[in-house]
C-alpha cells in the first residue's frame, strides 16, 4: 500500500478524487453502503461495467483502504466485499454528490433522467433507508 499512497496528490482535495475517480468505484461504494455484496451481486447491481473492471475497481479501492475483500475458503470458493470504516466515511459525500447531480439535471430540465438518492438498509428485519 505505501507505493500507491506515495503516487497519490499531497493537495487534500486531489488526493479524495483521485481515490474514489474510476468509471463504477463512486456506484460500487454506494452499493457497499448497504452491506456485504458478492461479486455476482455487484455484477447485477453495475451492469454496464464488466467483470474484469468491476475487480479491477474493487481491488483498487482496496489498496487504499475504502473496501475490505473477505475470502472464504469453500468449495467453490466465496468472496464478499465490504466498505471499511474509512469507505463508509465517504457516504456523506456520496450522497451530496448525489443531490448536487439531482440539482444538476434539475437545472438543466433533465430530472426526469436521473435516479433518487436513497441507500437502501443493511439486511436487517426492520430497518428503514438511512438516506434519501
Amino acid at each position: 500500500m505505501t507505493a500507491t499512497i506515495k503516487k497519490l496528490p499531497a493537495l487534500p482535495a486531489e488526493r479524495a478524487l483521485k481515490v474514489i475517480s474510476g468509471r463504477w468505484k463512486a456506484v460500487i461504494l454506494y452499493h457497499l453502503f448497504s452491506g456485504k455484496k458478492r461479486l455476482s451481486e455487484l455484477g447485477r447491481l453495475v451492469p454496464n461495467a464488466s467483470q474484469k473492471v468491476l475487480i479491477q475497481q474493487l481491488r483498487e479501492m482496496e489498496e487504499h483502504g475504502l473496501v475490505h475483500r473477505e475470502i472464504f475458503l469453500q468449495v467453490p470458493p466465496r468472496v464478499e466485499y465490504s466498505a471499511t470504516a474509512l469507505g463508509l466515511s465517504l457516504e456523506p459525500v456520496l450522497v451530496a454528490l448525489c443531490a448536487w447531480g439531482q440539482r444538476h439535471a434539475k437545472e438543466l430540465n433533465q430530472l426526469d433522467e436521473v435516479e433518487e438518492c436513497v441507500i437502501k438498509p443493511v439486511n436487517t428485519k426492520g430497518a428503514k433507508p438511512r438516506r434519501e
